[in-house]
């Protein structure tokens, strides 16, 4: 009787993927197809929750102040470092709620997308990283998808180092990841950390593990060798802590190009690919395609947005029409189309927009610049107000545009 337990021990650490009804726990790969864990085709149907995580200066009406980093300093030039981090900390809080996850739920949608920045799962280099303040927003935040049966993606959008070299994911306008071991090592600890945390959780569909890598303005052929190589050395530090989520990785240069990949590097695994304002037809599409058969692998639009309403539906007729499950850019921004929910523009944020996007090069800038502390508190306590669900207004021409309909109350 010791033998055999023994023997049952030993098959289910080396393998964990555990059957139920013919299926597994996990959503997983089955050739061109991705399956649910009761081992159903789940066509993908989701949102970005872009500007939560990792806020962009875009969806706030600005074009110079645009990272994440220059968001924290322009907070911090206007009220003091210790309330802009209240501010930032309070922001993340009330941006995405359990209202919201409810909302994404009821539109139709089946999925969600989170672009997540590394900073945001260190709390120095120990144990302490544990109750980091990301990992508390997402244990929430997968506790709602749970109730609400809504699959999650994380997608590392800001890698230490920075893998695009672009504002997106907050590097200094290179992607040093790959130049720097520092940073490739410590991609891998904040990974290796998340997969941990969430091996168990089911609701997870899978990490996407670099966001849109190596922007085109470099000397791509060398970098693209160098994403690739830590593209396998993630992979495989992923595996040696998880074995049974997805891994999604993201073709390079803003998720264009596919021509990096060869064979798949891993059995359970997805290809990822992005597409911005080009004709809305299958033309555009058709080398993702083309791989997905060629490999027998699944593909994915994990990312595609920021144009009118005809063109959003458009597309996605297209990607429905070759099975193609989508994920569309952003949930929310401010006072903008072309998103499910405008935030809106508080009274006097003109004056917020007009710091940000003036000179601040030099302390005598930020003086003769300068708003009144107060008065700059106002509009940042109005804009937390604003980004409730409640308080935004509903794009119903977007929601339309995915094929799913907005709930009659919120």
């Amino acid at each position: 009787m010791k033998r055999i337990t023994v023997f049952f021990a030993l098959f289910f650490y080396l393998f964990p993927l555990t059957v139920i009804h013919g299926g597994t726990k996990f959503c997983h790969v089955s050739g061109k197809a991705i399956l649910s864990p009761s081992g159903d085709t789940l066509k993908l149907k989701g949102i970005n929750l872009g500007n939560w995580l990792v806020p962009e200066g875009y969806m706030f009406k600005l074009e110079k102040t645009n990272s994440p980093r220059m968001l924290f300093d322009m907070t911090a030039q206007l009220i003091g470092e210790d309330d802009a981090e209240i501010f930032w900390q309070k922001y993340r809080q009330k941006y995405i709620t359990e209202k919201d996850i409810r909302f994404i739920k009821e539109c139709g949608l089946n999925s969600i997308r989170v672009p997540i920045h590394y900073k945001l799962f260190l709390n120095g280099y120990g144990p302490s990283a544990a109750n980091a303040e990301g990992f508390r927003l997402i244990d929430k935040l997968l506790s709602w998808c749970e109730k609400a049966k809504l699959y999650v993606i994380l997608d590392m959008h800001c890698a230490p180092g920075g893998q695009t070299g672009d504002n997106i994911d907050d590097s200094y306008g290179y992607p040093f990841l790959f130049e720097s071991k520092a940073s490739q090592e410590l991609t891998v600890r904040v990974w290796k950390n998340i997969v941990q945390r969430y091996k168990a959780k089911n609701i997870i569909l899978g990490y996407e593990v670099l966001n849109e890598p190596v922007a085109h303005y470099y000397d791509t052929t060398a970098l693209n060798k160098k994403l690739i190589s830590f593209y396998k050395d993630l992979t495989s530090a992923i595996r040696s802590v998880d074995k049974n989520h997805i891994v999604i990785l993201s073709g390079a240069q803003w998720g264009l190009n596919f021509k990096i990949f060869d064979k798949p590097i891993d059995k359970n695994m997805v290809f990822a690919f992005h597409k911005y304002w080009t004709a809305p037809e299958q033309s555009v599409i058709q080398e993702y395609i083309d791989y997905s058969v060629k490999q027998n692998v699944p593909i994915w639009m994990s990312e595609s947005g920021e144009n009118s309403d005809e063109w959003i539906d458009t597309f996605r007729v297209v990607l429905d029409n070759n099975k193609i499950g989508w994920c569309f850019w952003p949930y929310k921004k401010m006072a903008a189309t072309s998103c499910m929910l405008a935030v809106k523009m508080p009274e006097n944020y003109n004056k917020v927009i007009s710091f940000a996007e003036g000179l601040r090069v030099t302390y005598d800038d930020l003086r003769k610049n300068h708003i009144q502390r107060d008065s700059a508190m106002v509009v940042l306590n109005d804009v937390l107000k604003n980004i409730d669900l409640d308080n935004c207004s509903v794009n119903y021409g977007f929601i339309k545009a995915l094929g799913v309909k907005a709930p009659k109350t919120k």
